[in-house]
């Protein structure tokens, strides 16, 4: 079964990333597009994965994973190599109903990362469930290579005019027409 699009606000959720190598850091750095209440805890983290936490500012706790390390954390993400430990962790987080995700074995994840594009307030995700990150990848590059230039900045103006200007069916035809010239324009200039 496929998994269900959600887009999660991530302000108030803290996250547990287990593994401190090459994939631990390609997570942080994901989810560093939208939060930094982030900590890292594995044995050997990398220069990379030390040089992302000093520069945030985050957590890093050097050390194997110990039963109940996760408490008080919101969402775990599992990018270890052992798979024994992989299962158990996930089921500790399943009963104490914390998100888990393990990077590669969709049987332990509660979610999986989705390829997707971030300008601005856009975000677009592409997934496969799981059945091919590469053709994931390689979907999300064709779709960028079609949004408008300047989308970010077209979104920026258009969520401070939605401060600005009252509710009702003359702001949503306004926004409508806005939104239409601004890619009627952007199909135009390819």
């Amino acid at each position: 079964m496929s998994y269900f699009p959600a887009y999660i606000k991530l302000n108030n959720k803290k996250i547990l990333i287990i593994g401190a190598g090459k994939i631990a850091h390609e997570k942080l750095k994901h989810l560093l597009d939208f939060t930094d209440s982030i900590t890292v805890l594995g044995t050997v983290a990398t220069k990379e994965i030390k040089s992302t936490v000093h520069t945030y500012n985050l957590k890093l706790i050097e050390k194997n994973y110990e039963k109940n390390d996760m408490d008080g954390y919101d969402i775990v993400i599992v990018a270890i190599d052992d798979i024994n430990k992989q299962k158990e962790i996930y089921f500790e987080a399943k009963e104490k109903k914390i998100l888990c995700n393990t990077v590669d074995v969709t049987e332990f994840c509660d979610f999986i990362f989705p390829s997707y594009i971030k300008k601005g307030d856009l975000t677009i995700s592409v997934s496969t469930s799981g059945a091919s990150p590469a053709v994931a990848k390689y979907l999300r590059k064709y779709i960028e290579n079609l949004l408008p230039k300047g989308i970010d900045i077209f979104l920026k103006e258009m969520r401070d005019l939605r401060k600005k200007l009252p509710k009702g069916k003359n702001r949503m035809k306004f926004f409508d027409t806005k939104a239409k010239k601004f890619f009627d324009k952007g199909i135009k200039n390819e």
